[in-house]
C-alpha cells in the first residue's frame, strides 16, 4: 500500500514537471539571496581585525558576545536607532493600515470604471518612484530659502523653518512620505479582498434596509479582519527592519535629525562605512531577525486568538 502511494506521488511530480521547472529559478534565487548569506552571522561572534585572512580563520570574539556588549552597554546611538525603528513602524503600521482601508473603501464606491481606474493608477504610481527620487522633492519642498511648504508657512506665521535642523518635525514628514508613497499599493490589495465579498451579501443588507455606511461597518470590514491581520503580521515582520532607502535619502543623512530618524538599518551603514567593524553590524542585523522571528511567532498565535483560521500558519 505504502508503494502504492509512493508511486502515485512520483507520478503526479512528474506529470507537473512544468510546474516545478518554473518554480526552480525562483528557489535557485531564494537559496541563494536568502539561505546562502545566513552562514555569514558567524561574523557576529568573531573579531574580524584582518580581512586577509577571510570569515572562517579570524579569531572568535572573546568573550563570545563582545559584539552584542558592544552594541547595547553603553552605546546610546544604538540604543536611540533601535527606540527610533520601532517607533517609526508603529506608526507606519498602524496610521497606514486605516488610511489604506479608508482609500480601498472611497475605491470601491466609485461607480464608474475609468474614474475608477485613473484614481486606483494614480494612487499606485508612487510605489514605483525611486526613494532618491522622492528624497529629491522633500528637500525640494523642506528648503529653508526656496521650499515651497517653507515658503507657505513663511506667508502664513511670517517664520522660517529649518526642518533639517528641527528633528522634532520629522516622525510626521516620515510618515506622510510613506503613507503617501505606500498607501496606494496597501489600498489596492484591500480593494482585490472587498472584490471578492459576495454582492449577495450586499443585496441582503440593502433588503434590511441598511445605508452604505452600515453596509461597509457590518458587511465589508468584518470580511476584511482576516486580510487586515495577515498583512499585519507581515509588516510585524519586519518592525525591527527599516526602509534604508526612505530613510537615508529623504534625511539626506543629516546628523542633527538623528535624535528621530536615525533607524538600525541606517546605524550599522554608519558603523560599517566608518569603523569598518563587520561583526557589530552582523550582530546587529541577527539581533533584529531574531525579534522580528519572536515578534511573529507571538502575533501569529494572537492572531489565531482573535479570529480563527485568520493566521499565517
Amino acid at each position: 500500500m505504502t508503494d502504492k502511494l509512493n508511486r502515485k506521488k512520483i507520478r503526479r511530480i512528474f506529470g507537473d514537471w512544468q510546474l516545478y521547472a518554473m518554480a526552480l529559478p525562483c528557489v535557485a534565487l531564494l537559496f541563494a539571496f536568502a539561505y546562502m548569506p545566513m552562514g555569514g552571522l558567524i561574523l557576529a561572534f568573531k573579531r574580524v581585525t584582518d580581512f586577509s585572512v577571510g570569515i572562517f580563520r579570524s579569531p572568535w570574539a572573546d568573550p563570545w558576545y563582545r559584539n552584542f556588549e558592544l552594541l547595547f552597554r553603553g552605546n546610546p546611538a544604538a540604543l536611540s536607532a533601535m527606540r527610533n525603528t520601532l517607533f517609526m513602524n508603529f506608526l507606519f503600521i498602524s496610521v497606514g493600515t486605516v488610511f489604506a482601508l479608508a482609500l480601498a473603501l472611497s475605491f470601491n464606491e466609485i461607480r464608474r470604471p475609468f474614474y475608477k481606474r485613473l484614481t486606483q493608477s494614480i494612487s499606485f504610481l508612487p510605489y514605483f518612484i525611486s526613494t532618491v527620487v522622492i528624497g529629491i522633492f522633500v528637500s525640494g519642498m523642506l528648503a529653508f530659502e526656496t521650499g515651497s511648504v517653507t515658503n507657505l508657512i513663511h506667508s502664513i506665521t511670517g517664520e522660517r523653518i529649518r526642518f533639517y535642523m528641527e528633528p522634532g518635525y520629522w516622525p510626521g514628514i516620515m510618515l506622510a512620505v510613506n503613507i503617501w508613497r505606500l498607501g496606494g499599493f496597501n489600498a489596492i490589495i484591500y480593494l482585490a479582498a472587498i472584490s471578492g465579498i459576495d454582492p449577495q451579501l450586499y443585496e441582503a443588507a440593502e433588503i434590511d434596509g441598511a445605508s452604505r455606511m452600515q453596509q461597509t461597518w457590518h458587511v465589508t470590514l468584518p470580511l476584511l479582519v482576516p486580510t487586515i491581520i495577515i498583512l499585519t503580521i507581515l509588516a510585524i515582520g519586519r518592525i525591527m527592519n527599516a526602509d534604508f532607502g526612505l530613510f537615508f535619502n529623504v534625511t539626506r543623512d543629516v546628523a542633527s535629525l538623528y535624535p528621530t530618524m536615525d533607524v538600525l538599518d541606517t546605524y550599522i551603514y554608519r558603523a560599517l562605512r566608518r569603523s569598518g567593524d563587520i561583526g557589530i553590524s552582523t550582530a546587529t542585523g541577527f539581533f533584529q531577525s531574531v525579534v522580528s522571528f519572536a515578534l511573529v511567532i507571538v502575533s501569529n498565535k494572537l492572531a489565531n486568538k482573535i479570529e480563527k483560521g485568520s493566521a499565517l500558519f
